[in-house]
């Protein structure tokens, strides 16, 4: 006799994508359970800077801005129910986001009009009026209604919403394997044994392809480290985000000053250096060279989803129904997770989908 199944969906993966997952899935009327191998929301969607759009968004693929101008003007009030419904303040801020960029302002603007996003060309001086203490002579663009969410708390924020809706977590509970009946995902084999399903949804990050490897088809998402850095600000200094040569500042509500980010191919090694370290500060003090008067607070590092389009996994995969994936968010896992939750749960729950999910389909 086959077992029954204990849940309706399970969820692989507690960081940002996986949680709103498990919530998007809770609210259909789905018994959920979330399984983590550590703590939820330790991994890239706690380093992360929390920036609401995709950094440099016109050098992205057209279905990377679907998802983020799906969720952006949904953000606020995403937020703004997190804190209703859980306790917790994610803490929301409308900051804007200076773009300080030589040569692609007209690309940058291009874009804008084809997507009908705000956005404004700044010379030198209105750069420094938007920023004062800037240290390059550059203008840029302007992206005013960009926002940011202080991504430590978010995540904290998801995971007490979880709670308040009893939505079943299992942290420390390693996925090892997927079980199988009469061709379809019928729930995960973990190192505190098997757990059944109706359907499985892997949102495992930088993990992912490791979870999926064994079942015929590549899912490209490798571990890009980035590391970090914060000042020990205060609230007057900087009150804009400000993004140059893909290094950014973010400020935070209480003064702090997140500055970010390396990118390195270093697998799964979460270990921070003095010499990202040392250079981070150098960059960051090049920017706003106020900063040198600040202590840095803390250094830590993430491993991002990496996957070589930027464009991310959402869908069945194509050998085993049933088996749902949404990862390789790469640096936009934040900003994307509104939309790529919504349109995996969608295609999970036989909805019509939000977003045509062609772009983002596995591949046999």
């Amino acid at each position: 006799m086959s077992k029954p199944k204990q849940y309706d969906s399970i969820v692989v993966g507690g960081g940002i994508i996986g949680m709103l997952s498990a919530l998007q899935l809770h609210a259909a009327g789905r018994h959920v359970l979330l399984v983590e191998r550590g703590a939820t929301g330790r991994e890239s969607s706690w380093a992360g800077g929390g920036i609401l759009s995709p950094l440099y968004p016109w050098r992205y693929p057209d279905a990377v801005t679907a998802l983020a101008s799906w969720g952006q003007p949904r953000y606020p009030e995403l937020l703004a129910s997190l804190l209703r419904d859980g306790g917790l303040d994610p803490e929301y801020r409308p900051s804007g986001l200076l773009i300080l960029t030589d040569d692609e302002v007209d690309a940058a603007q291009d874009w804008a009009r084809r997507f009908s996003i705000r956005m404004d060309s700044v010379d030198a001086s209105t750069a420094r009026g938007i920023v004062p203490g800037l240290g390059p002579d550059r203008g840029g663009v302007w992206m005013p209604d960009v926002g940011q969410a202080r991504n430590p708390r978010l995540v904290k924020s998801v995971r007490a919403v979880l709670e308040a809706k009893s939505v079943s977590i299992r942290e420390h509970t390693e996925v090892t394997g997927f079980i199988s009946r009469a061709g379809r995902c019928a729930g995960v084999e973990t190192t505190d044994g098997e757990i059944h399903a109706d359907q499985v949804l892997v949102a495992g990050g930088a993990w992912t392809g490791g979870l999926l490897a064994g079942l015929g088809s590549t899912i490209p998402v490798e571990p890009v480290r980035g590391q970090m850095i914060l000042f020990r600000g205060n609230a007057d200094f900087l009150t804009r985000m400000v993004l140059a040569d893909d290094r950014y500042a973010i400020p935070r509500r209480d003064g702090r000053i997140v500055f970010g980010s390396t990118l390195e191919h270093t697998g799964f090694d979460k270990s921070t250096t003095d010499e990202a370290r040392n250079d981070l500060q150098a960059v960051a003090r090049s920017l706003l060279p106020g900063l040198a008067r600040f202590d840095i607070e803390n250094q830590w590092a993430g491993l991002r989803p990496g996957k070589s389009d930027n464009i991310p996994v959402i869908g069945e995969h194509p050998k085993l129904p049933g088996l749902f994936v949404n990862a390789g968010h790469f640096r936009n896992g934040v900003v994307l997770a509104p939309a790529s939750t919504r349109l995996v749960a969608d295609l999970m729950l036989g909805r019509p989908p939000i977003l045509d999910p062609t772009p983002y389909a596995i591949h046999p």
